[in-house]
């Protein structure tokens, strides 16, 4: 859930199941940063390629475009281009499915 950056700093981040693909960041992070991740009975870490927002997400791993963006084992939405793990996943790079007929059953 923590990192410690080589400046001694902590940076915490949220995933909350194995198969999601992007965490959470739980305060600012900067860009660079090395956050280290636990869930379950693993861990991985994941170098930010840009700086990310409290609150805000991030890839954990490389998603496709028109994959599933899964955040707490849910799908929050369908990436609309290839995302890079540490890149911030937001709406320019992910497109709701909730309302939308033309994503009914995808």
């Amino acid at each position: 859930m923590s990192s410690l950056n080589t400046a001694g700093s902590i940076y915490r981040a949220i995933m909350m199941k194995k198969q999601d693909n992007v965490a959470t960041a739980l305060e600012d992070i900067p860009a660079g940063a090395a956050v280290q991740l636990h869930v379950d009975d693993a861990s991985l870490t994941v170098t930010l390629c840009e700086p990310i927002a409290f609150g805000h997400k991030f890839a954990v791993r490389p998603i496709t475009g028109g994959e599933d963006i899964l955040k707490y084992g849910e799908v929050i939405g369908m990436a609309n281009r290839v995302i890079q793990p540490g890149e911030h996943v937001h709406v320019h790079n992910l497109d709701g499915k909730r309302g939308r007929g033309d994503q009914v059953g995808a």
